[in-house]
């Protein structure tokens, strides 16, 4: 997709205007000006639709991070780097592309009112034809993936893990089976060891996209 310089222009120079107005209306981890997150998103979806942002801070230390993502579009990745390459430089704040690796990874994640613990989930990661398969085991899989709470935790863990950007070009399948008793017992590891794994086997595939199944 060919970048739209105006569109990424405009974004750039409203959040200029408005992001003293933003910070400001900091309450602990999230933001009430409801308004101009709103200005955003409509913005972003005029250079790309698949655009996502959300903002990070380590324990109210050091700058808030607005973070851009493209919801695993792998089609999207330029839009998401021509948008943070046009960044202007501001004070009490950074721009980065794409949720980074996390040390140390979490133990848990809360979705809603779903407590999911990385202890639950295991993993196997098989190249293929020189492409990477990676499948998540978890307990009653759902029929519907968007409505499990479980697999959005599961998402968040693979970026802690090994980050966005490589789950994207990495990773050719994602696929969702149902864990069997004794998980070891079929190869399978849990899913905290996967970057340890996943290291090892990147470098030989080609850069690729990401099918979910």
């Amino acid at each position: 997709m060919k970048p739209n310089r105006k569109q990424i222009h405009e974004f750039w120079q409203q959040v200029e205007q408005t992001i003293d107005l933003l910070l400001h209306s900091q309450q602990e981890s999230h933001f009430e000006a409801d308004a101009l997150l709103s200005q955003y998103n409509d913005i972003l979806r005029k250079i790309d639709r698949n655009l996502t942002f959300h903002f990070e801070r380590d324990e109210d230390e050091g700058p808030v991070e607005m973070i851009f993502g493209c919801d695993g579009y792998p089609e999207s990745i330029g839009s998401v780097l021509n948008l943070v390459g046009a960044a202007p430089q501001l004070s009490g704040i950074q721009f980065k592309a794409f949720n980074h690796r996390y040390d140390p990874v979490p133990s848990h994640i809360s979705v809603g009112d779903e407590y999911c613990e990385l202890r639950d989930f295991w993993f196997a990661l098989r190249q293929v034809d020189g492409k990477l398969r990676l499948e998540v085991y978890l307990e009653d899989v759902p029929k519907e993936l968007d409505l499990d709470p479980r697999v959005e935790a599961v998402m968040i863990f693979l970026d802690a893990l090994i980050g966005e950007y490589e789950l994207m070009t990495r990773i050719w399948t994602l696929d969702w089976l149902e864990l069997p008793k004794d998980p070891g017992d079929y190869g399978l590891r849990p899913l905290r060891e996967l970057r340890d794994v996943f290291d090892q086997e990147k470098h030989g595939v080609h850069p690729i996209g990401i099918t979910m199944h």
